[in-house]
């Protein structure tokens, strides 16, 4: 756990390494940390809501690359695999949902070249599923712009987890 004084006063490179769990893209980490001091969290979670928000292609693409498909479970000790069991939580353990997860991932890849990213967290099994098989509906430009909606939930969401830890 970080208080807001120790996040605006440790050097860049202790905390940078937790900012990237949260979203691997190393210019969101280093805009992040350039716009200490925060007056609070909640101004923490809005900067970094608003750089995640801005992200180009290419950062959604690396970004994308450090989360696992959905319904996969993540066997990993450190923190960002122990955030997407976390975050995952609701997929549960029914085999015929993990099996059409698996198909609709599948789908999902052949159509848009890259993994299903929804921010998991609260969400059931049944409502993950429901949104991969809308979201194949999607054109290329309108899913970019959901895929990077998501990313950017998700890196506030871990970002709050490095305050309440």
């Amino acid at each position: 756990m970080v208080t807001l004084s120790e996040f605006n006063t440790t050097a860049g490179e202790q905390l940078r390494p937790d900012l990237l769990t949260c979203c691997d893209v190393p210019a969101w980490a280093d805009a992040v940390l350039a716009a200490r001091p925060y007056a609070d969290i909640d101004s923490v979670l809005a900067r970094a809501a608003e750089l995640a928000g801005a992200l180009d292609a290419a950062d959604v693409d690396r970004a994308l690359a450090a989360h696992p498909r959905i319904g996969e479970r993540v066997s990993g000790v450190d923190t960002g695999s122990a955030w997407s069991r976390q975050e995952q939580a609701g997929v549960g353990q029914d085999a015929a949902i993990a099996a059409q997860l698996l198909d609709g991932n599948r789908a999902y890849e052949q159509r848009f070249g890259r993994v299903f990213l929804i921010c998991a967290t609260g969400l059931s099994a049944e409502r993950i599923l429901a949104s991969l098989y809308q979201r194949l509906g999607n054109d290329d430009a309108t899913e970019a712009a959901v895929v990077a909606e998501e990313l950017r939930k998700i890196a506030v969401l871990r970002l709050r987890k490095v305050f309440e830890q």
